[in-house]
Parts: structure tokens; C-alpha cells; sequence
């Protein structure tokens, strides 16, 4: 899934610093992050790796105030760890509704009938009655 600051500001109700176009496919840390990935920042003994790090997006508090010029585009808010939180509790919620397929092991009896996109957890147990 992918996701642009734009659409991430409206679900942590941030305001934007840089491109709204900014695109991320996966977290990182702010010290390891990549391009393509989310970051953020809260604590401030991890605030030198702000400057250095290659996210494309960080999210960070409202009341930070940058030292120098940083990559990412930023996304200011009132509290960057809740912020963070949230965007990880709606992204499992959302790669949860997607899911498709058979997991392994779980058993489903020949004579059942399952939708095309459907989701069948590991452990399941599907018999036709």
C-alpha cells in the first residue's frame, strides 16, 4: 500500500512541510529509514538523525523547531508518538481487509465452495455440511 503526506495528514490531522505528493510504503526508523519510507520523531536524543535520515516523510511535533534544512517532507503534529501509533493501528486494519488467500496449514473439505478473494487464516478448519 502506498500512501502520500497529504493522505496521511488528514488521518493524523497534521499540517504538511514540503510536497503533499511525498509517497511511503513502509515505516522506518528515523536512523535506517529510506526513501519510500515513513518516519518519526519524538524523543529528542534521536533528533540529530532528522537531518540525516532518508525518509521521505517524518512525522514530528508541532512545537519542534528544525536547526537546518532536512529531506523529508514533514508532517507537524501534536503529539508525533501517538501520531505514529495511530498510522500503524489504521495501516494493520487496512493490510487486514485485504488480506486474500489460503493460509497454511488449515484444511478445507473438497465439497466446500469459498468466494474468489477470500481469506482463509492459518489453523482454519472448513468442512461441508
Amino acid at each position: 500500500m502506498q500512501f502520500t503526506a497529504a493522505q496521511i495528514s488528514i488521518i493524523v490531522n497534521g499540517k504538511i512541510e514540503g510536497s503533499a505528493d511525498a509517497i511511503v510504503s513502509s515505516f522506518g526508523k528515523i536512523e535506517e529509514a529510506e526513501q519510500g519510507q515513513l518516519t518519526f520523531l519524538a524523543n529528542p536524543k534521536y533528533e540529530e538523525y532528522l537531518y540525516s535520515t532518508n525518509a521521505s516523510i517524518a512525522i514530528i511535533n508541532d512545537s519542534y523547531e528544525l536547526r537546518q534544512k532536512v529531506k523529508p517532507t514533514l508532517i507537524r503534529v501534536a503529539d508525533a508518538y501517538s501520531a505514529f501509533a495511530q498510522l500503524l493501528g489504521k495501516y494493520q486494519e487496512m493490510a487486514t481487509q485485504q488480506m486474500k488467500g489460503i493460509q497454511q496449514p488449515s484444511f478445507i473439505a473438497p465439497s466446500a465452495k469459498l468466494a474468489p478473494d477470500v481469506f482463509v487464516g492459518a489453523f482454519s478448519y472448513i468442512a461441508r455440511m
